[in-house]
């Protein structure tokens, strides 16, 4: 019976070790001030070491591209597209067969905003990207953000 006891204990511990969530993109977010109503809103992403993380315009038919979705709020005006600050690799995909892009160590997506009037408010929205390194992909993942602009 201890036997038994012992050998279920052992392989519930070794299900619950291999079971462990990978996460290996963490998200931090901030604002930068610019002038009284102009904010810069960085969305940043540092990627564990030989995992790596999509461009927004990675092309159709290979990974899933980082997308990111802003909240609607009527104090905030959204100004340009979401810029990617960051070493870009490209390089074609056999798996996927096309030329994908994608940054490994750290991209930081920043998009300017506007706030109407001089009320403290906040950006918030949703990101969804991907995670890969050379033997496996995540499933894509979507992280909420809220930012404080003051």
């Amino acid at each position: 019976m201890k036997k038994l006891l012992f050998v279920c204990l052992f392989l519930v511990i070794g299900i619950v070790s291999y079971s462990q969530v990978v996460n290996p993109v963490k998200w931090s977010f901030s604002s930068k001030k610019l002038d009284a109503n102009t904010y810069e809103v960085h969305l940043t992403a540092m990627i564990d070491k030989g995992w790596h993380t999509y461009s927004q315009t990675t092309p159709e038919g290979g990974p899933v591209p980082t997308a990111i979705s802003f909240t609607k709020n009527p104090l905030v005006s959204i100004e340009g597209k979401v810029k990617e600050l960051g070493k870009m690799e490209q390089h074609h995909e056999p798996l996927f067969g096309v030329d994908v892009k994608q940054f490994s160590d750290k991209v930081d997506f920043v998009q300017v905003v506007k706030v109407k009037g001089s009320a403290n408010t906040t950006v918030a929205g949703t990101i969804e990207s991907m995670a890969c390194n050379d033997k496996q992909c995540l499933p894509p993942s979507t992280e909420k953000f809220s930012v404080a602009l003051k």
